[in-house]
């Protein structure tokens, strides 16, 4: 546990941080079995590719395959990006703006456009998949996979994991936020640390340059 860590009072800021901090490691989680989709995707497309190729063969299910495995990667995928920052921002703009500024623009932005657009997306989703279990829908094509509700369902927990991680980063940018107001330099300090989208990416870049430099 770090110095700025201990001396975080057991107060609100201390509990915000414990929720985000728990759900950052369930987000990571589950962003690392996405990952590990990446595995079977690979073997399934290489193989698709050999036996058209060389042995004229083709197969439905294996192209089929290689779609549904590649939206679930992503979509488990959703949280654990936006929790590591690695969704596209348009830094020419907001690079220009105070530490303070960015942690408002993160309250403002997931409050008003991550929240509920996510939470609209999995209460449509989960229709959306409970519509195909019912009616036991299958591939259009002949010999695709069944159970196209499988795939289906990923829409919905896709999104709820970008919800929670939503969350997540409210929470961590609500904590700066009252460490700055507070005048709590070791909150702030601790709360930027754990919080990618309040790096300064060029001074990441002079860090990564500086590491390379080393090595």
């Amino acid at each position: 546990m770090s110095s700025s860590e201990n001396n975080i009072s057991s107060g609100i800021e201390k509990s915000l941080l414990s929720i985000s901090s728990k759900l950052d490691y369930f987000l990571c989680f589950m962003g690392k079995i996405g990952a590990w989709m990446a595995i079977p995707l690979i073997t399934i497309i290489i193989f698709d590719i050999v036996t058209r190729r060389f042995f004229v063969l083709g197969s439905t299910k294996l192209q089929e395959m290689e779609f549904h495995l590649h939206a679930a990667l992503f979509l488990l995928a959703l949280g654990y990006g936006y929790l590591k920052n690695s969704h596209v921002r348009i830094e020419i703009i907001r690079e220009r703006f105070s530490t303070l500024t960015k942690a408002w623009l993160e309250v403002i932005g997931v409050l008003c456009f991550v929240l509920p657009y996510t939470g609209l997306v999995v209460y449509f989703g989960i229709d959306f998949a409970s519509r195909s279990f019912h009616m036991n829908e299958v591939s259009a094509a002949l010999t695709g996979l069944p159970y196209r509700w499988i795939i289906k369902s990923f829409v919905a927990l896709g999104m709820a994991f970008l919800w929670l991680a939503g969350i997540a980063v409210l929470l961590r940018n609500i904590v700066y936020i009252l460490g700055i107001k507070k005048n709590n330099e070791n909150i702030a300090r601790y709360a930027q640390s754990l919080s990618p989208e309040l790096h300064d990416p060029t001074e990441e870049l002079k860090k990564q340059v500086s590491q390379e430099e080393k090595i």
